[in-house]
């Protein structure tokens, strides 16, 4: 039961299809263009928890991988020490580069400009408010920028509904309303207890009920992201 139970939660796939695009149609277009090689250079800015992680993986999941690819969430990993001038470059949570990261991306900014490569990157601000080498942020800057805006409270239920989906249930309007009025309301965090909820119903084997649902805001405490 414990390894059908790890089988059915495994992470959904990040997707365009799975991201609800709330007023962010535009930037995911430009997302599409960098993937296909005719944008090449794209920072997304937006709080904790909108959605940038998911946007940058999916945009990854869309590369044909004809040349190099690295993705680097800056919070945990460190860049690559040299790139090839042609490939793609994804940078996740670049405010959390130390100085000589920062003099690293700046370097390998340089050399995917010069060799027809390209670069995505994410960001809690606009890169000129970025708390990072004014060289740095200049550079981040020459691309298009795009601000990832948060969803409305309709389209977070409709995220979560998708999300339920995936996991095989149907989660009603009513319980996905409870659910943003009873927990964090970023979405990360929200997936979370909803995952949570979907591991009880099949622990207990029940449907997935109002009852059952206090049941697992209750023991359950949202992780920070």
């Amino acid at each position: 039961m414990k390894q059908l139970l790890l089988d059915l939660l495994l992470p959904a796939p990040r997707t365009f299809d799975d991201f609800v695009r709330g007023e962010n149609a535009e930037l995911l277009f430009q997302l599409g263009e960098w993937a296909q090689g005719d944008v090449r250079a794209l920072y997304i800015w937006g709080e904790s928890g909108a959605g940038k992680s998911h946007l940058l993986s999916a945009s990854e999941a869309k590369l044909d991988h004809t040349n190099p690819v690295y993705f680097v969430n800056a919070r945990e990993e460190m860049l690559p020490q040299q790139i090839e001038g042609n490939a793609a470059l994804l940078v996740d949570n670049v405010e959390s580069l130390d100085a000589e990261q920062q003099i690293a991306l700046f370097d390998h900014y340089n050399t995917l400009r010069e060799g027809g490569g390209r670069i995505l990157v994410s960001g809690t601000l606009p890169p000129m408010l970025l708390a990072l080498r004014d060289d740095l942020t200049t550079r981040l800057g020459w691309g298009l920028v795009y601000q990832l805006k948060s969803l409305s409270d309709e389209d977070k239920i409709a995220a979560l509904q998708r999300r339920s989906r995936h996991l095989g249930f149907e989660l009603q309007h009513d319980l996905g309303e409870y659910l943003l009025n009873h927990a964090a309301r970023d979405l990360p965090s929200l997936y979370f207890q909803l995952e949570q909820l979907n591991q009880l119903a099949l622990s207990r084997q029940k449907q997935v009920t109002l009852s059952l649902l206090r049941d697992s805001l209750k023991q359950n405490t949202t992780p920070r992201y």
